[in-house]
């Protein structure tokens, strides 16, 4: 199948490297330097999954990678909209355009039943371009749980984790969702298909949305937050709005609110991907991981007063350090 990254950098590096090992037809789209370095030499793979070298086209034109089965979008949720119209040649009558993408997802609404039917989020769909130009049937929901960095131009490193649990907006088990999932398995991943993706995309999110701010006002770890009883009933109170914001969307949280601190306490003296951004200079993932979180709250009219909080003070720091 004809499988096309764009954001070809850690995650999207990670996907490709194991996608086109295992003989899929690989575009990777990416720039500068580490464009050169694809073009030039190939990914070079290295860390929790193996070492490998493999060689799959690379451009930074969207429109020479021609029409594909699938377009895996593996870029900072918050510039998404600024290439909607970029990738537009690749996507044919019958493309999948998979987000690996952090956060709320601008498609959550889709064919959700009741008053919320197709509702929009202009948090993380500003002025409805990826509704309007993507378009929400495309979409395969997919939660990204690996770590991985560019060490180098044209190397990626696989930290850890290789999960990647995908769905159907409505659930569906369809072909291209079962396809799509097939070739991960084959290419070394856990890419189970879930009936429920938004509970998925909502484990993740509640820790996101309290450890990410919290973790870039303090620097601390995961760690360090867990087990300060004043950052951890932080965390709590935020994980509690968050909770009960989901609930009222109809999804129940698989774990109470205690495990989850605890197991995020088990992950050690990790530093949050929204830390690391403050630290390398990097535009921060605020708005889909906790200002759309807080627009949700809105929506179904559940007070978020700690998310509200969190939210001001770390866009705040964000806007003097020039990251939004």
């Amino acid at each position: 199948m004809k499988i096309a990254i764009y954001g070809a950098g850690a995650i999207g590096g990670l996907v490709g490297a194991h996608l086109a090992r295992t003989g899929q037809n690989v575009t990777l789209i990416a720039r500068g330097p580490h464009l050169a370095a694809l073009q030039a030499d190939g990914l070079h793979l290295s860390g929790h999954s193996g070492e490998f070298t493999v060689k799959p086209h690379a451009t930074d034109d969207p429109a020479k990678a021609g029409v594909q089965d699938y377009v895996i979008i593996a870029l900072k949720a918050q510039s998404v909209p600024a290439i909607a119209e970029k990738i537009v040649p690749m996507l044919g009558p019958n493309t999948a355009v998979v987000m690996a993408t952090n956060g709320v997802p601008w498609w959550y609404f889709y064919g959700a039943q009741g008053p919320l039917k197709d509702a929009r989020i202009p948090s993380v769909d500003p002025d409805g371009v990826l509704w309007r130009v993507i378009g929400p049937e495309r979409v395969i929901g997919c939660v990204v749980y690996p770590a991985a960095e560019v060490v180098a131009p044209g190397h990626v490193k696989h930290v850890e984790n290789d999960r990647f649990p995908m769905g159907e907006s409505d659930g569906t088990k369809s072909d291209r969702v079962m396809a799509l999932s097939a070739a991960f398995i084959e290419a070394g991943f856990k890419a189970p298909v879930k009936p429920d993706i938004r509970t998925e995309i909502w484990v993740k999110l509640w820790g996101n949305v309290a450890f990410n701010p919290i973790s870039a006002l303090t620097g601390g770890t995961l760690a360090g937050i867990c087990n300060d009883p004043g950052t951890r009933a932080l965390a709590k109170a935020v994980m509690t709005e968050a909770e009960a914001i989901a609930l009222k969307l109809g999804v129940k949280m698989p774990i109470d609110v205690e495990k989850r601190i605890n197991g995020a306490a088990g992950v050690g003296e990790h530093k949050t991907s929204m830390l690391q951004d403050f630290e390398r200079g990097r535009p921060i993932e605020l708005e889909a991981i906790v200002g759309a979180v807080r627009d949700l709250g809105r929506l179904v009219e559940v007070p978020t007063p700690t998310i509200d909080t969190i939210y001001a003070l770390t866009r705040q720091k964000a806007q003097l350090l020039g990251l939004l």
